[in-house]
């Protein structure tokens, strides 16, 4: 299922000239949006749930997962090409690891996205606006080819798992207009004994239509509020010694499997 608001041109791009399988369907709920979003999600296959107002992207996840009828779920963002030849690797992998699960995502041109991720402490999500790269394979996560990689959290490009599972979860914090909603669903799982992986067998092509790449005011107050609300939750993560809290975190979680 897509959530959509204002974004007609990017699902002609992406879902464009897609043969659906047997069995799959397509829901998109839109959040008010003023461009033909409805109209071009369904000339594409999709079945829309045209929202009266913009309720954020948790909220409007939630509107769709109610009328999901099949038992896997994928929640998957207007800029993404799904690779239906892959649904078979990621269901196994859900199934095999009780995970949530989102495939290696690819930018254009083939090249990896790492939307694997570390856990969110403050300090790395501040040193990622700064010089991403510095945190390959330390908060930047990438799975390699035929790689099931588990990792503390998946941007929400793609999340995708059981329907049984997003049900328990809730599934997404409506608290989170915009912005943080996808670290928060996937720590929850984890605390539920579910884990988060990003398969490499899966590559799926995101275009990355992120906001606050530039400065605009309205989605950096958004994301802004979020992350107050996301720190407020895990006050651990605001640590200034990331590896030190870490291991703690870890050790915590490790006593509480023995219990």
């Amino acid at each position: 299922m897509t959530v959509t608001y204002n974004n007609s041109s990017v699902l002609k791009r992406y879902w464009d000239n897609l043969e659906w399988p047997a069995g799959v369907e397509w829901i998109v709920v839109d959040n008010a949006s003023s461009d033909d979003s409805v109209a071009v999600a369904e000339a594409l296959g999709a079945r829309v749930i045209a929202l009266p107002k913009n309720c954020g992207f948790g909220a409007a996840n939630n509107v769709g997962f109610d009328h999901a009828s099949g038992d896997y779920v994928a929640f998957v963002n207007p800029d993404v090409t799904v690779d239906f030849g892959s649904l078979d690797i990621l269901r196994e992998v859900i199934d095999t690891a009780n995970a949530l699960v989102a495939p290696q995502l690819t930018n254009d041109d083939g090249t990896l996205q790492a939307n694997g991720r570390g856990l969110p402490f403050l300090l790395h999500k501040i040193r990622h606006r700064l010089e991403p790269s510095s945190l390959d394979e330390q908060y930047r996560l990438f799975s390699n080819d035929g790689e099931d990689r588990e990792v503390s959290w998946f941007i929400g490009a793609v999340v995708a798992g059981t329907k049984e599972t997003f049900a328990k979860l809730g599934p997404w914090d409506p608290a989170f207009f915009l912005y943080y909603e996808d670290a928060d669903i996937c720590l929850r799982a984890k605390k539920m004994g579910h884990k988060s992986i990003v398969c490499g067998s899966a590559r799926w092509v995101h275009g990355w239509q992120r906001e606050t790449t530039s400065f605009r005011f309205v989605p950096w107050k958004r994301e802004l509020a979020s992350m107050a609300k996301f720190y407020s939750r895990y006050p651990a993560l605001l640590s200034l010694f990331p590896s030190g809290t870490a291991k703690k975190l870890r050790a915590t979680e490790e006593a509480r499997s023995c219990v």
